[in-house]
């Protein structure tokens, strides 16, 4: 082999080696630093774009879980309020059995009058309730999604529940017509205790179909968010063996040039 002096092709192997070591170190160093294995997109393009993905459905999912858990909220205040309405029917009841004792006299009954048409206000509060400012009864349906992708097929429609309406029998029982016990028919109160109870049972029903949603949610997003571990996340284990097999090429490269460089002074004790 050639004793030279200007090219050193030994030294510029070794500086080679040793740059591209210290390259795959530092991406070493930032992925344990970061704890993702994609810390730029060169490192898995692919890989991020389906991150990306996954974790904007994860998102999502969490949004969904919130927006059922406040519906929950809205008819478990509505069921409240069926149930304090459904006190006063019972009250009512008990007012038109007790009225009709032949013993009460005149100012009995008037006492009687008192607290039904006190009854009758509260039933009417009632019916105008609210949640968060949106009336918990009407005409009106509720729609809520129970999936991150919008999916209006899978959505859950809440019925309408009007408590004030004559049909339900609670609006018959707060008319201008009947203002005392002696015009309240008996009928009319266990109907509307009746349309009560159905509208607590169709409640349930919601509810329970919606917790089941929930549950349906929160283990669907525990499984994205899974997956997307898996593309993203650094396996510490395994990266920390490259960051020490890294570390060790780069003392034995910055040795071995340093050896390189050394070489060109033997041409030098030739001319001596």
């Amino acid at each position: 082999m050639s004793v030279v002096i200007n090219t050193n092709a030994a030294a510029t192997i070794a500086a080679n080696n040793l740059a591209s070591t210290n390259t795959s170190l530092q991406k070493s160093l930032n992925r344990l630093s970061s704890g993702s294995k994609i810390v730029s997109p060169a490192d898995d393009a692919g890989g991020l774009a389906v991150s990306m993905k996954l974790s904007a459905a994860a998102r999502r999912s969490g949004a969904a879980v919130i927006n059922i858990s406040n519906t929950i909220s809205f008819l478990q205040t509505q069921d409240g309020v069926l149930k304090v309405a459904g006190k006063v029917l019972d009250r009512l009841g008990e007012l038109k059995t007790l009225y009709a004792d032949p013993t009460k006299n005149a100012t009995d009954l008037a006492n009687y009058d008192s607290e039904f048409n006190a009854l009758q206000a509260q039933l009417t509060a009632l019916s105008s309730e609210t949640f968060n400012g949106r009336a918990v009864f009407g005409t009106s349906t509720l729609t809520v999604m129970v999936t991150e992708d919008g999916n209006t097929s899978s959505s859950v429609t809440l019925a309408a529940r009007n408590l004030a309406s004559t049909a339900t029998g609670i609006g018959s029982l707060v008319a201008s017509s009947v203002t005392n016990l002696g015009q309240l028919n008996l009928t009319d109160v266990t109907a509307a205790l009746q349309n009560v109870a159905t509208f607590r049972a169709q409640n349930g029903a919601e509810q329970s179909r919606l917790t089941f949603a929930t549950e349906l949610l929160v283990v669907n997003k525990t499984n994205i968010e899974a997956a997307n571990s898996r593309i993203i996340d650094v396996d510490v284990a395994q990266e920390s063996t490259q960051l020490a097999r890294w570390n060790t090429l780069v003392q034995a490269g910055t040795a071995m040039l340093a050896q390189a460089n050394q070489s060109p002074q033997a041409a030098l004790r030739l001319l001596q």
